[in-house]
């Protein structure tokens, strides 16, 4: 990608709605030329704007799932999950006999949760399930992103403002699923998808964007980025220091998130890197360096089935 398309993208995740004539403006390049290099990044598949709800925001139970497969079974089965409307960042790991995903359990659906399904599957051997406490970094913010400078990023960046309490209901659902597959999708398209007014519909996604239930951020592809390398890590930190430890490692650019767990393991991280030299390094000298980290495990991300939206 040129300076422009990295533009872009540094734009999409700083604003995934943010018009092209906006992005344009602070590019400097034309609203026709931010237009087409995004219809190209994106049906190449390196980039999407999705819409999802922050279930920790809206007091949903999250639960991080790692299973582990007979080898005929993972990629069906993994498949099987990205399918699921409950389900996000469903990974295939260590060689394709592990699965790694994400849940939200929504205590007024009606469907059996999917946490009561997945221990009588009969190709699962081994199943452990964590709740996810507190997150202290998301893949939407990944600093591996970021290239304009900050005079120009202030110009795109939406910011919630997360004191607004807000809850989200039954009417939102044909909204939210069709921001889910695309977060882009235009206000006159929205209002056909739920049969509100064009106006109800602009001030129903400002609400839930302001209060941070609603998040519209960039899906992207790392190996399409030129980051080849990504791994999951579980580590067992100090009582006393987990939030420290949290919190820093949040500030690394390799990081794309950070989550304190319950489990055996409570803390939580994945990252991306340029390559499986960079993660030896990334392993060895940062994360080695904080002393309060007693043990980690880590499981490299053979292939991504499903990132935050919905499949194309």
């Amino acid at each position: 990608m040129d300076s422009v398309d990295r533009g872009i993208v540094h734009a999409l995740q700083l604003d995934g709605r943010a018009s092209f004539s906006r992005i344009a403006a602070v590019l400097e390049v034309s609203e026709q030329t931010v237009a087409r290099r995004y219809r190209k990044l994106r049906s190449a598949g390196v980039v999407r704007v999705v819409g999802g709800v922050d279930g920790l925001r809206l007091g949903y139970i999250s639960w991080s799932i790692r299973l582990r497969t007979t080898p005929d079974a993972a990629q069906a089965l993994g498949l099987a999950l990205a399918r699921r409307t409950d389900t996000f960042y469903v990974h295939l790991l260590s060689g394709g006999t592990e699965i790694s995903c994400f849940t939200q359990a929504r205590p007024d659906d009606g469907e059996t949760p999917l946490l009561d399904r997945l221990p009588r599957t009969g190709k699962v051997l081994d199943l452990s399930a964590h709740s996810l406490l507190r997150g202290f970094a998301v893949p939407g913010g990944w600093a591996g992103l970021a290239c304009l400078e900050e005079s120009r990023a202030a110009a795109l960046r939406f910011t919630p403002v997360p004191e607004v309490e807000i809850t989200t209901e039954a009417a939102d659902r044909a909204l939210l699923d069709a921001l889910a597959t695309d977060g882009r999708t235009g206000y006159p398209e929205l209002a056909a998808s739920t049969g509100w007014s064009e106006s109800t519909v602009r001030r129903r996604v400002d609400q839930l964007r302001r209060s941070g239930a609603l998040m519209v951020q960039l899906e992207f592809d790392p190996r399409a980025l030129g980051f080849r390398a990504q791994a999951r890590l579980w580590m067992s930190v100090r009582p006393a220091r987990l939030t420290a430890v949290a919190a820093r490692l949040a500030t690394h650019p390799e990081v794309s998130f950070v989550g304190v767990t319950t489990g055996a393991t409570n803390l939580m991280a994945e990252v991306i890197c340029r390559d499986t030299d960079d993660l030896y390094r990334y392993l060895t000298e940062r994360v080695a360096s904080l002393e309060s980290v007693q043990t980690m495990e880590t499981a490299p991300v053979m292939r991504t089935l499903k990132r935050i939206g919905s499949l194309p």
